[in-house]
């Protein structure tokens, strides 16, 4: 089964990268992360992100595009990245997302890839 783990950290502000004391550790957890990650043989995609004042937002209201810089989440955490893992079981997904680097200074949404029937239509 796959999940896609999302990571949220702390705000630019506060975040690790941004103090050069932290920063090191902050790189080295990742690198560590990651390449475990790489060793189970589990990862099937994922990035991590700018910060949130480089994303802009689209919306449609009323038939009319709306464009707005940044996201502007009602939080002080900002999504920080996303891997796709193949696991077998939710409670793998879990297990992989509390050894996040993340998990101990922002959070790591878990949630399970949607898998479109070959028999839907899309007209």
């Amino acid at each position: 089964m796959q999940y896609m783990l999302i990571f949220r950290e702390p705000s630019e502000g506060e975040h690790p990268r941004n103090d050069p004391e932290k920063a090191q550790a902050y790189y080295g957890a990742w690198k560590a992360y990651i390449g475990a990650l790489n060793q189970a043989g589990i990862i099937v995609g994922g990035r991590g992100l700018q910060p949130p004042q480089t994303a802009t937002t689209v919306r449609v209201r009323n038939g009319q595009r709306q464009v707005q810089d940044g996201p502007y989440p009602d939080t002080k955490e900002q999504l920080g990245g996303y891997y796709v893992l193949e696991v077998d079981d939710l409670d793998a997904a879990l297990d992989w997302a509390a050894r996040s680097p993340a998990a101990s200074q922002g959070s790591v949404e878990i949630r399970p890839i949607l898998i479109v029937p070959e028999t839907a239509e899309f007209a």
